[in-house]
């Protein structure tokens, strides 16, 4: 009887391996929007940005970045197809961290490849925060 008010008090529980294929998608977003910043810094600044070192490190960076976020990405889908489904988790607590609703969102509604970044958006467009 104790055990089932402790259940229910956790929350609905998920998939473990739904859950991190769904922080992969959010990885492979996060490491394209980055690869993103880099055309625009050489539109902007023109090829006098390669000129100086301080530049160079930080397209580097951006390039680093890129390669690790899609890294880590690699690391979970690999492992978690190693996880039983069986392994549950709740994750109202952890969801409840995340501030960006739209990311909040991709992780918890069930979508294994939503997007919480809308990659279409049109130049110009911003959300107030």
């Amino acid at each position: 009887m104790q055990n089932e008010h402790i259940a229910d008090a956790r929350g609905p529980e998920e998939e473990l391996p739904e859950i991190l294929m769904r922080i992969v998608s959010e990885l492979h977003d996060v490491a394209y929007l980055i690869e993103r910043i880099e055309p625009q810094l050489l539109e902007l600044g023109g090829s006098k940005v390669l000129e100086s070192p301080d530049s160079i490190k930080v397209m580097q960076g951006i390039d680093l970045a890129v390669q690790k976020t899609r890294g880590l990405a690699e690391f979970i889908d690999t492992i978690t197809g190693t996880i039983p489904s069986d392994w549950m988790v709740d994750m109202t607590t952890a969801l409840s961290l995340v501030k960006l609703a739209d990311m909040q969102k991709a992780l918890g509604a069930g979508l294994r490849h939503g997007h919480s970044q809308p990659l279409t958006k049109a130049a110009g467009d911003f959300d107030f925060f």
